[in-house]
């Protein structure tokens, strides 16, 4: 466990501690970007970050969301986007995979204009492994099937499509989603690639794990290449590098106040303090969750010098997973899950009218060093093949 001093040494370089949202929209040559099924925008954010840091602007042409406070969300933080709609993707692609392009279509492709980038992470309630074997046949999964249709219509570069891992055993009628995917995105010339990964291995302070799938077109480069960059060797972070900061940062609202647990609850919490354990004894857990069960995690506390487990909308409560403060006999705070979740302090949830509101927000949210590892390195091939091609890159 770490002693305060050490973990002080190295908060200096956290990232996450940025409050000032740099010019992502000012950078010359920008990405032209569209994101489906957006929610608050940390896909659009991952890939703005990557964009920045090689020298390019962000262009977000079109970010759809069903929910109406996400767009609220991202509006804010996107304030320049050509167009942030709250309505279902279907609206702007409805059209069967190979068919002609509908009118809605023919509408969205002429509004956005030529687009680099196609992101997306599809609603994953139908592939979840806490649903039953029937929700696998879920209507949402043709959601994901939107996504290979949006390309069809755009023809993006570059497109990549996130989902939970148990997604590769999902389908539609009679085949499974990601296969039928692969399928036609090679069908309409695209190289495509997908595996699961864990998003610790990516920098992100928590150990979830996405599937993605990455797609480029002819002459870019290539999306096994791009995965296998994206994925590589970095820095994994730790508890005390994402939130050691904010032990002890005033509740000066519902970003920053600290969970009031049940007096059962600051008890276990307590215990776990005094006798310096993370996993409560099964005679002090509720009863319903004493004896032989697989909850482990439940009532837990985290560790400074380790990665949370995965941040839900559950994140305010013990009883929802090892979502007890390393140190202080609590769960964590709104900011505290952000943070973990790998939003800098300079993205704004202040939209959200209410700790539910901003716990089903944070919860849903995707980690942005996802897109920002895949545009790195889609980025850092692309100039590659530019150089060795003219000798020059696009940009400096």
């Amino acid at each position: 466990m770490y002693r305060w001093h050490e973990m002080a040494a190295h908060l200096i370089s956290t990232p996450l501690r940025v409050t000032e949202r740099p010019e992502f929209e000012n950078g010359t040559d920008p990405v032209r970007l569209i994101d489906l099924f957006a929610g608050c925008g940390g896909l659009s954010l991952g890939f703005a970050q990557a964009a920045f840091e090689a020298r390019r602007g962000l262009e977000v042409r079109l970010a759809v969301d069903f929910e109406p406070l996400a767009t609220e969300v991202y509006s804010r933080n996107f304030p320049t986007s050509g167009s942030v709609a709250t309505a279902p993707v279907e609206a702007f692609f409805d059209g069967e995979l190979g068919d002609p392009l509908t009118l809605a279509e023919v509408r969205t492709r002429a509004a956005v204009g030529v687009v680099d980038v196609l992101v997306g992470g599809p609603p994953c309630q139908g592939h979840s492994n806490l649903n039953n074997h029937t929700r696998r046949i879920d209507g949402k999964n043709a959601l994901y099937l939107r996504m290979a249709r949006a390309a069809e219509v755009l023809k993006p570069r570059l497109l990549l499509i996130e989902n939970v891992p148990s997604v590769v055993r999902d389908r539609h009628d009679s085949e499974g989603v990601v296969e039928r995917t692969n399928k036609h995105l090679r069908f309409l010339g695209y190289r495509t690639a997908d595996a699961v990964v864990s998003l610790a291995d990516l920098g992100v302070a928590q150990t979830r794990r996405r599937h993605i799938l990455i797609a480029t077109a002819e002459d870019e480069p290539d999306p096994g290449t791009i995965l296998e960059l994206a994925t590589g060797e970095r820095e994994e972070h730790d508890l005390a590098w994402a939130i050691g900061d904010l032990v002890d940062v005033p509740e000066d609202g519902l970003f920053n106040r600290r969970p009031r647990p049940t007096p059962a609850n600051l008890a276990r919490m307590q215990y776990l303090l005094d006798n310096d354990l993370y996993d409560l004894p099964n005679d002090l857990r509720p009863d319903c969750h004493k004896g032989d069960h697989s909850y482990r995690s439940m009532y837990g506390r985290l560790r400074w010098d380790g990665p949370a487990q995965t941040i839900t909308s559950g994140y305010g409560s013990i009883g929802q997973g090892r979502y007890m403060h390393p140190s202080e006999p609590r769960a964590l705070t709104a900011h505290e899950a952000a943070r973990i979740q790998g939003f800098p302090d300079y993205f704004d949830f202040s939209a959200c009218p209410t700790r539910s509101a901003l716990a089903t927000m944070i919860g849903n949210a995707v980690p942005p060093q996802l897109g920002k590892a895949v545009m790195g390195a889609y980025l850092a091939l692309a100039t590659k093949m530019e150089t060795a091609e003219s000798g020059t890159p696009r940009t400096a």
